[in-house]
C-alpha cells in the first residue's frame, strides 16, 4: 500500500494531529474501566514525542448524537493517559473553534493535548467539509492510528486528509494492514477461516468473499445451524434461518466449485433451553431432537476441527462457535482457541466476541495478530474498501 508513514516524516518541532481510538469503556463513575485501546497507543505517542513533536490526540467516545454529554467527556481519558505515559496530558474542552487553537498554540515540544470528544459535533459523522478543515488548520501533519475507525467516511479520519498539510499513517494501522494483508493476499496455505456468530444474515457478505479465497471454512454458532439445516438435518429449537437455507447451499456450491471445503459438525452438545444450568447434552448431529438447542459443537467435531487448524498456513478467526459465555457450552471454543494457539499458522483474530474467547481461554500471546478493528476488521474481511485508508492512499500517491 502506498501509505506515507511517521517513519519517514520530519516531525522535529512539528504540531502532530494524531486520530486515535480511544472509544474505551466507562464504569458508572465515568472512570475508564479497561484501558487496553490507550495502552495500544502508548509507543506511537512515545515515539512522536522522543522526536521532538507537540502532540495533538483527536478521538470520539460512545455516541453522543453531535451533543455535548458530560459522562462522554474524555477527562478520564486524558488522566489515565497521562499515568500510563508518566507525564501530563493537557485537555481542552472543544475539539475546534478559538479554546481548542488557542491550546494547541500553547503547546511545546514534548507535550500531549488531547481534544474533546469528536461526536458532540454533528459535523464529524456527516464528514463536513468544514468541520475537517478546522481540525486540519491544528497540525502541521495528520497521522491516522485508528484502524478501528477506518471504515467510516468522518471529518477525523477521512475529511480531515484532503485539507492536512501532510497525512500519514501511523504504526498501529499499518500493523493491522499489514497483518490482513498477510492473512488474505498473501496468505501461507492452507488458508482457513472460522466465522461463527448468530445469524447468517448478519455475515452473508463475509461468507460469500471468504468462500472465494480460502481453503476451508468452518462456521459456528446460529450460522451453523442454517448450513446443519440446509443439509437436511433438524435442529430442533436452535437459532436457524430457514429463509436463508438456499443462500447457505449456494455458499456451499461455490466453496465445492472452486476446491474449498466447508465441513460441518458431525456432534453436537444440546440444552432444553438456552441457559447457563441448563443439562448439555451431546448428541449426534442427525439426533437432534425437536425440543434441543444446538448451543456448541461436540467434542468429535472439535478435535476434527483442530486438526485441520493445525494443518493449515493461515487461521483468520471471527466467533466463538458455541456459547462460550457458559462453561457447559464452551468446550468447542476452547478447544478451537487452544489448537490456535499451539498451531504454526499466522493467525489473527478478531471482532468483540473473539477477542472475549481469546482472553477467557488466555491465548493471546499465543495468536499472531489480534485486531481491535471491529467492525473495519470485518469490512476488511468482506473485502471492502475503507474509506479513511482509500483516502490516505490517494495522498501517498
Amino acid at each position: 500500500m502506498e501509505l506515507k508513514t511517521i517513519k519517514t516524516l520530519d516531525i522535529q518541532g512539528k504540531k502532530v494531529l494524531v486520530r486515535v481510538d480511544f472509544n474505551v469503556p466507562l464504569d458508572e463513575q465515568g472512570k475508564v474501566a479497561d484501558d487496553t485501546r490507550i495502552v495500544a497507543t502508548l509507543p506511537t505517542i512515545e515515539y512522536l514525542l522522543d522526536k521532538g513533536a507537540k502532540v495533538i490526540l483527536m478521538s470520539h467516545l460512545g455516541r453522543p448524537k453531535g451533543k455535548v454529554v458530560e459522562k462522554l467527556r474524555l477527562s478520564d481519558v486524558a488522566r489515565r493517559l497521562g499515568e500510563l505515559l508518566g507525564t501530563n496530558v493537557s485537555k481542552v474542552d472543544d475539539c475546534i473553534g478559538p479554546e481548542a487553537a488557542k491550546a494547541v498554540e500553547s503547546l511545546k515540544q514534548g507535550e500531549v493535548l488531547l481534544l474533546e470528544n469528536l461526536r458532540f459535533h454533528p459535523e464529524e459523522e456527516k464528514n463536513d467539509p468544514e468541520f475537517a478543515r478546522g481540525l486540519a488548520s491544528l497540525a502541521d501533519l495528520y497521522v491516522n492510528d485508528a484502524f478501528g475507525t477506518a471504515h467510516r467516511a468522518q471529518a477525523s479520519t477521512h475529511g480531515v486528509i484532503r485539507f492536512a498539510p501532510v497525512a500519514a499513517g501511523g504504526p498501529l494501522l499499518m500493523a493491522e494492514l499489514d497483518a490482513l494483508d498477510k492473512a488474505l493476499a498473501k496468505p501461507a496455505r492452507p488458508l482457513l477461516a472460522i466465522v461463527a456468530g448468530s445469524k447468517v444474515s448478519t455475515k452473508l457478505e463475509l461468507l460469500s468473499s471468504l468462500v472465494g479465497k480460502v481453503d476451508q471454512l468452518i462456521v459456528g454458532g446460529g450460522i451453523a445451524n442454517t448450513f446443519i439445516a440446509a443439509e437436511g438435518h433438524g435442529v430442533g429449537k436452535s437459532l436457524v434461518e430457514n429463509d436463508l437455507l438456499d443462500t447457505a447451499r449456494k455458499i456451499e456450491a461455490d466453496a465445492k466449485a472452486r476446491g474449498a471445503e466447508i465441513p460441518l459438525p458431525t456432534d453436537v452438545v444440546v440444552a432444553p433451553a438456552f441457559a447457563a444450568d441448563a443439562p448439555a447434552t451431546i448428541k449426534a448431529v442427525d439426533a437432534v431432537g425437536a425440543d434441543d438447542m444446538i448451543l456448541d459443537i461436540g467434542p468429535q467435531t472439535a478435535a476434527q476441527y483442530a486438526e485441520l487448524i493445525a494443518k493449515a498456513g493461515t487461521v483468520v478467526w471471527n466467533g466463538p462457535v458455541g456459547v462460550f459465555e457458559f462453561d457447559a457450552f464452551g468446550k468447542g471454543t476452547e478447544a478451537l482457541a487452544k489448537a490456535i494457539a499451539s498451531s504454526k499458522a499466522f493467525s489473527i483474530a478478531g471482532g468483540g466476541d473473539t477477542l472475549a474467547a481469546v482472553d477467557k481461554y488466555g491465548i493471546a500471546k499465543e495468536v499472531s495478530y489480534i485486531s481491535t478493528g471491529g467492525g473495519a476488521f470485518l469490512e476488511f474481511l468482506e473485502g471492502k474498501t475503507l474509506p479513511a485508508v482509500a483516502a490516505l492512499e490517494a495522498r501517498g500517491q
